[in-house]
């Protein structure tokens, strides 16, 4: 079965997906009508918990045994611009993700000493609120006009609680590579919606079942192609359009705003559902020069990580470098390959959270990310530093983390796709990015107490941020060691992609 023959919607009496994306909103508004401060940590907890629970829900009632779009939801708005919501296995593992990064956020803002206020409270639920809407939209105008307010939110973010005094040129860059990345993304989607009127008799249509039913035709395939890709890969980050990342995380918000950008891998969800069937040729066809310059990104973000004496700026590099890897796995357009690099997604998505989590508690203490102003923080800190290892270790693909499989997935893709040679060399740069990463714990837990710095200065862990550790250890640890369902979660969805680019993976 191809992906045009998949059944587009097994229609359900239950809004649950229109659920998952009001009740953030709600909480947002209650949160801005009550503004009990006292009350407000509390508050916060229940409806982030609420909603994973909503999320757990839509995991077990989902059924992954067959490829149909399920939960679908659709209402008539203006014109072209349709409420078209459903989900699939990719999708409700992201819906997971979100909910549950979410939650992490709410508790880790008291606990790295962000006072919980409503402003901070409203932004988060926010941002939630688009991300959900964002993984089960099956429009993609829709998916475009939302990923730009999502991204203003972000901006919101950055601005309102920045740990630096140069945060205005902090996001009038982001907003700058943000913007164009909307406005190319914006271009794109609308080019699809013509080229969808000219072949359906002027009526204009962004659902993906409509403009993958109707082949773009060929001289636009690419130019089309460009614009999508390029307005999503300046999310991913993908080098070289990273600029932005690494001033941002050094300037903007310590791990909030961070966690929400980039532990969800919009970037790689976007060209999975839309991207990839639409245009198949253009993405077939270009596919080498994109995975070219992944391998190139992977060493040049490496090689500069290497070269930080801040931590912030180290982790953004190891973004840009380990998104290397994802998208090698990607465009090797094979079922395996979509396997391996959702998989390995939201593997970096929790790691990279987990790794700016705990950066946040070490700067709590000792008010810099500076590599040289940290050292001797694991015998005061052993449970955080255990956390930033575990992560590291999961970034890498180490066995007993959920790297392990993503990472095989990937490169075995790889191999059968483009050969050994550029596939030893994605492996290499994995290497490499993970020595700066085990080169960074080293220093800053394993490495001796800076000059002037003593001992006891040094405030031990607190139960809350045990609790942080613990959840995303647990997290880490349990996908790890139990990825099986996970997999078959998303087995069965992407198999129909797997066939429209000539692959025949059972």
């Amino acid at each position: 079965m191809t992906f045009t023959e998949i059944p587009w919607s097994t229609e359900s009496g239950l809004p649950l997906l229109a659920v998952l994306q009001l009740l953030p909103l709600l909480a947002a508004a209650l949160v801005w009508v009550w503004r009990d401060a006292s009350r407000l940590l509390q508050f916060g907890i229940l409806a982030a918990g609420l909603e994973l629970l909503l999320a757990v829900w839509l995991y077990l009632l989902y059924d992954p045994t067959t490829v149909a779009m399920q939960f679908a939801e659709r209402a008539v708005l203006l014109g072209p611009l349709t409420y078209h919501a459903a989900v699939d296995g990719v999708s409700v593992l992201f819906v997971l993700l979100s909910a549950l990064l979410s939650l992490l956020v709410v508790v880790y803002g008291p606990v790295r000493g962000l006072k919980p206020t409503a402003p901070l409270f409203m932004a988060v639920f926010s941002v939630e609120a688009a991300l959900m809407s964002l993984f089960v939209s099956l429009n993609l105008l829709w998916f475009t006009l939302v990923s730009a307010i999502q991204v203003g939110l972000i901006g919101y973010l950055l601005w309102r609680w920045a740990t630096s005094p140069d945060s205005d040129g902090v996001l009038v860059s982001f907003y700058q590579f943000m913007g164009t990345g909307v406005a190319l993304l914006l271009a794109g989607t609308l080019m699809l919606g013509w080229q969808h009127a000219d072949a359906s008799s002027g009526l204009w249509s962004f659902d993906l079942f409509d403009l993958a039913a109707k082949p773009v035709a060929a001289p636009h395939q690419s130019v089309i192609f460009f614009l999508l890709f390029y307005g999503l890969a300046v999310r991913t980050p993908l080098f070289p359009l990273h600029g932005w990342l690494p001033t941002m995380a050094e300037h903007g918000n310590i791990a909030v705003a961070p966690s929400l950008l980039l532990g969800l891998k919009v970037g790689i969800y976007g060209l999975l559902r839309f991207v990839f069937p639409v245009v198949p040729e253009a993405v077939a066809y270009w596919s080498p020069f994109v995975v070219g310059f992944a391998v190139v990104g992977i060493f040049y973000a490496a090689l500069l990580a290497m070269m930080q004496d801040n931590m912030r700026r180290l982790l953004a590099f190891a973004v840009v470098s380990h998104t290397g890897i994802v998208v090698i796995g990607l465009f090797s357009l094979s079922h395996i390959a979509f396997q391996g690099s959702v998989m390995l997604s939201v593997t970096f998505g929790l790691a990279i959270a987990t790794l700016f989590f705990m950066t946040g508690l070490v700067y709590r203490r000792t008010r810099s990310t500076l590599l040289a102003r940290m050292g001797g923080l694991f015998d005061h800190l052993p449970f955080v530093g255990i956390a930033f290892l575990v992560a590291g270790l999961a970034i890498m693909g180490m066995p007993g983390t959920p790297g392990f499989d993503s990472v095989h997935l990937v490169l075995e893709a790889a191999i059968d796709h483009y050969g050994a040679l550029l596939t030893i060399a994605a492996a290499l740069g994995n290497v490499v990015a993970a020595g700066f990463l085990l080169w960074a714990f080293q220093r800053a837990f394993l490495g001796p107490l800076p000059e002037g710095v003593s001992s006891q200065a040094i405030e031990r862990t607190s139960r809350a941020e045990l609790l942080v550790a613990g959840l995303v250890l647990t997290v880490l640890l349990g996908a790890g060691f139990y990825s099986e369902p996970w997999i078959h979660l998303i087995d069965r969805p992407l198999a129909g992609l797997g066939q429209l680019y000539g692959n025949t993976d059972p």
